[in-house]
């Protein structure tokens, strides 16, 4: 029998597979499948295969209906927000559209949470961000991506808690999906530019001042030197 690891495993494998297929407009917008026919199609049970549909229709990407079953719904109607769909998108063709409107979305959040941690910041955040780019000068240096990507994420992921907003803070894992497309695409350079780590050093010290207008500007810095990196190595 299987294990509740295997049958998780089956679980989030399955529903990769049908938010990609959706996405790269594999299954396209008004089509209709069946638990039957995707149980088959992947070789999984039918509970496993309700569980995959019952996710993607709380996010907007199915809606099940009795005798009709299950149609595939437009990207309008999509969660855009969802860590997962950022990832499936970055995944697919959509990679460079999707880099644009997150870059869009990022410039008009980061710089205000940066403006307020700068207010609010405690010395513990404080000493995490100072610590993150201490991490990414050294794991810039050496070239080791995943280890720099895991610093950046750090450092951005505190900087939304330190703001104090529960709504900025919920972006976390928006931010951290673009950080993570960024690099597992081979959207980065191999050496990580010096010139956005000291971006990152100058919110940290702007923060750790109490400079809330030279730390919304730094962000906004970082936001529009990672865009233009991206759109060039495009």
């Amino acid at each position: 029998m299987s294990g509740p690891s295997n049958v998780s495993a089956l679980h989030d494998s399955l529903l990769t597979a049908i938010g990609s297929e959706i996405v790269s407009g594999t299954l396209p917008s008004g089509d209709v499948i069946t638990l039957d026919g995707v149980s088959a199609t992947h070789g999984v049970s039918r509970s496993v295969a309700r569980e995959a549909i019952r996710v993607l229709e709380s996010m907007g990407m199915v809606s099940s209906r009795r005798r009709v079953g299950i149609t595939i719904q437009p990207a309008e109607q999509w969660n855009v927000f969802d860590p997962r769909v950022i990832r499936w998108r970055l995944d697919s063709g959509d990679r460079a559209a999707q880099l644009v409107s997150l870059s869009e979305l990022r410039r008009g959040f980061e710089p205000a949470a940066a403006a307020l941690a700068a207010h609010r910041a405690d010395p513990h955040q404080c000493r995490i961000m100072a610590a993150a780019v201490s991490d990414m000068v050294m794991h810039g240096r050496s070239g080791d991506l995943e280890s720099y990507l895991l610093a950046d994420k750090v450092f951005h992921r505190t900087l939304l808690e330190a703001s104090g907003n529960e709504m900025f803070r919920a972006l976390n894992g928006v931010v951290a999906e673009v950080l993570t497309g960024r690099t597992h695409h081979g959207l980065m350079p191999e050496t990580p530019n010096p010139a956005a780590i000291e971006l990152h050093d100058q919110v940290a010290r702007a923060i750790r001042l109490r400079d809330e207008a030279a730390a919304e500007a730094a962000m906004r810095a970082i936001i529009d030197e990672a865009a233009s990196s991206v759109i060039e190595g495009d």
